[in-house]
């Protein structure tokens, strides 16, 4: 028998009983589970609209909020991933925003909207009752930019430096 045990039913005798179970098929089929699940969670988890975010140094990650605005290169407007217009974001805004008063905004803009259509859905947010917004961008350095002081410096400078950006509120 297997791990040198001896049965009652005779031994090592051929034609005895197998009393021993023998777990290995069931550890296979849970680990193949275990990696369907892991791999299909993936696609289940995050169903988003590619956007190509601009890049900022001083980016920092965001939580979770009710109301996630994203304008497509298209131009088209989305709420929480959802197709939309301006009249049903000022509605849900002003459904949600007596529940929530802390209702925080998070636009994310293609790089290639116009700045015209992102200010646009600023002013949307701000005349709808949302005070407290945030612009999404990918956390990293932008081109062109000094380097962090966690980076090790340049070899050569710029030959034409960017002008300084301020982003306010």
């Amino acid at each position: 028998m297997a791990g040198g045990a001896s049965s009652s039913f005779g031994g090592d005798e051929p034609g005895g009983m197998i009393v021993d179970i023998n777990v290995t098929p069931l550890v296979d089929i849970t680990l193949v589970l275990l990696i369907i699940f892991m791999v299909t969670a993936t696609y289940i988890v995050s169903p988003s609209i590619k956007v190509d975010l601009p890049k900022a140094a001083s980016g920092s990650d965001q939580s979770k909020t009710t109301l996630a605005l994203t304008l497509a290169k298209d131009g088209s407007l989305y709420l929480n991933g959802e197709r939309s217009n301006d009249a049903a974001v000022a509605k849900f805004i002003g459904d949600t925003l007596p529940a929530n008063p802390d209702l925080q905004a998070i636009i994310a803009a293609d790089t290639v909207v116009a700045h015209g259509n992102v200010v646009h859905v600023i002013d949307l947010v701000k005349r709808a009752g949302v005070h407290r917004f945030a612009i999404n961008v990918d956390p990293g350095t932008t081109p062109g930019a000094p380097p962090s002081p966690a980076s090790p410096p340049a070899t050569s400078p710029p030959a034409n430096p960017p002008p300084a950006n301020t982003i306010g509120r």
